[in-house]
């Protein structure tokens, strides 16, 4: 006689499986603890925290405005970083490269006559040449030489500064054209034309870097250099390269900045590579390579240019922006720290 067996009931495995509110609960804590959430909710916060404090002049047209050009020039430089912490590198030259890249394009316009829109295209072209050399001077010594690249940036820091003052004689030039200066006041729907730049390359930037083969090859860079060497990945060019890339655009940086001040400043860019490298880290980069967005990189760069605006309308001196932007820096640090401890933590056991 044989016997059948019954089926079990569905509500055994049931149990088994995970609970729904555990489920939108973990998403939820994953969602909150997302550098991009995190940074973005601080930069609310700070906005809305100086807009009490400081009532209308904060939020008014002209403070905003400002604080638009002055996060321009700034992240331009910090997108570059953004690249170069991504393959687990650091760029400290960017200040100098600007400053140097901007000397060079004052000489050539001024050769010219520093008249009309020729003159002032011949700087563009001079200053990103500059700009993209002592990159790929940069990214050759740290890929070909495999020199550190923190020694190498800021070596090309003090050379770069340091040619800047022998070409000018350590004097400011003010040779730009007016209608370059023109360009730096120009407006397109009462949005500076610098921002909408600065706005253009971000867009760019952050497509290559999420959504194409180069910014695939930069993460793997950053996340594991010999695997992808073993991978096939030409890690030396692309290294190069990217360092070339943020040349590149401090050479950009460097002629906005010439049309928005109209003059070379060459004392004034001291900061911007702690700044630029705030930026990204705040905005999710790891120093420790293979992580990191341009999207990221945009809100962090916001943060310090809303504190130093904010502190400064609250009556504080300006010279606070840097204990500022360094206590931010080691801040973010802190927060790239504790997001490594978190992922070595939910990494699975084997």
């Amino acid at each position: 006689m044989t016997t059948t067996r019954e089926p079990q009931p569905a509500t055994a495995s049931a149990s088994e499986a995970p609970d729904s509110q555990t489920v939108s609960t973990g998403r939820l804590t994953r969602i909150t603890q997302h550098p991009l959430f995190v940074v973005t909710t601080a930069l609310i916060v700070l906005f809305v925290g100086f807009t009490v404090v400081n009532g209308p002049t904060f939020i008014g047209v002209p403070n905003i405005r400002n604080m638009l050009l002055a996060g321009s020039i700034i992240l331009l430089l910090a997108i570059g970083i953004t690249y170069v912490i991504v393959t687990a590198g650091f760029d400290l030259s960017v200040g100098s490269v600007l400053v140097f890249s901007g000397v060079l394009s004052v000489v050539a316009m001024r050769a010219v006559g520093a008249e009309g829109w020729p003159a002032a295209l011949l700087g563009l072209v001079v200053a990103l040449a500059a700009g993209a050399a002592l990159g790929a001077i940069n990214g050759a010594l740290v890929a070909y030489a495999d020199l550190n690249a923190i020694i190498v940036t800021l070596g090309t820091l003090g050379a770069a500064l340091g040619l800047a003052q022998v070409v000018t004689g350590g004097q400011d030039l003010n040779d730009v054209p007016p209608v370059m200066a023109d360009f730096g006041v120009d407006r397109v729907l009462g949005v500076p034309l610098v921002v909408v730049v600065a706005a253009l390359v971000a867009l760019i930037a952050g497509i290559v870097l999420r959504s194409t083969a180069f910014g695939r090859h930069t993460y793997a860079i950053g996340s594991n250099k010999e695997a992808a060497v073993r991978a096939g990945i030409p890690v030396k060019r692309h290294l190069t390269t990217v360092y070339l890339i943020s040349g590149l655009l401090a050479g950009l940086a460097g002629w906005l900045s010439l049309a928005v001040y109209g003059t070379t400043n060459i004392a004034g860019h001291s900061l911007d590579a702690l700044s630029g490298a705030t930026a990204a880290l705040l905005g999710g980069a790891s120093l420790f390579g293979g992580i990191g967005t341009v999207a990221g990189t945009v809100i962090g760069n916001a943060i310090p240019v809303v504190l130093a605006s904010g502190l400064v309308i609250a009556g504080l001196q300006s010279f606070w922006q840097q204990a500022v932007t360094g206590v931010v820096l080691i801040g973010a640090v802190y927060l790239d720290r504790i997001r490594r401890l978190r992922r070595t933590v939910r990494r699975p056991k084997r």
